[in-house]
């Protein structure tokens, strides 16, 4: 008869757990998981926007009377702020990473602040433009791109401001931070998105 291996336990048997751990975490495999899926669904829309364009007959873009589309006064502006925000997130994740509560909170303040202000002036430079949703083939993908883009924005500020208020009761730790890590991959997501529609819907023209 073979003798049956002692069962370990005290420090060593702790170890032995963390070992069997390692890996991606389930949430966040979820997260990327998701962002997959938001990648196809608006690798869809920019099918459907590239398509338009190259079945449309004449001149592509805001329809007659409308003001072309410019990046400034808004649209740079805004980018700006949104591109920062990626920033400002990540610094917060580094400030978890290293158990600095503080600089958490400060952080992710500061990119839920910046994400507001985006959606903000995306608002305001709806007003300005002159044409709507219904206004021909490229006033509808246009506001379809730049809606759904704002609504996973929002979405993002949402995730943003339940971690600020997990972060101000301390929830959060060196050990112990997987969610922000997660909002952090879906905020830099949105972002790259909005770096795609900018460069189609005003340089690409």
């Amino acid at each position: 008869m073979s003798a049956q291996a002692p069962a370990v336990t005290g420090p060593t048997a702790i170890v032995e757990v963390e070992r069997r751990q390692v890996g991606m975490p389930t949430p966040l495999l979820g997260m990327l998981l998701f962002i997959a899926s938001e990648v196809m669904f608006f690798g869809g829309l920019f099918a459907a926007y590239f398509n338009s364009r190259a079945a449309h007959q004449g001149v592509w873009g805001p329809p007659e009377g409308a003001a072309p589309l410019e990046i400034l006064p808004i649209a740079l502006p805004i980018t700006i702020i949104l591109l920062s925000s990626s920033f400002t997130m990540q610094f917060a994740v580094w400030a978890i990473r290293r158990g600095d509560q503080r600089a958490l909170k400060r952080w992710i303040g500061l990119t839920l602040a910046l994400g507001v202000a985006f959606l903000l002036g995306q608002l305001y430079d709806y007003s300005q433009l002159g044409f709507g949703i219904g206004d021909g083939i490229f006033g509808t993908t246009f506001y379809t791109l730049t809606g759904f883009h704002g609504a996973h924005v929002f979405g993002g500020a949402v995730g943003l401001t339940i971690l600020l208020a997990r972060s101000v009761q301390g929830q959060f730790s060196a050990r112990n931070h997987i969610a922000v890590e997660a909002i952090s991959m879906y905020w830099h997501f949105v972002d790259v998105v909005w770096i795609a529609l900018f460069t189609t819907l005003y340089f690409l023209r």
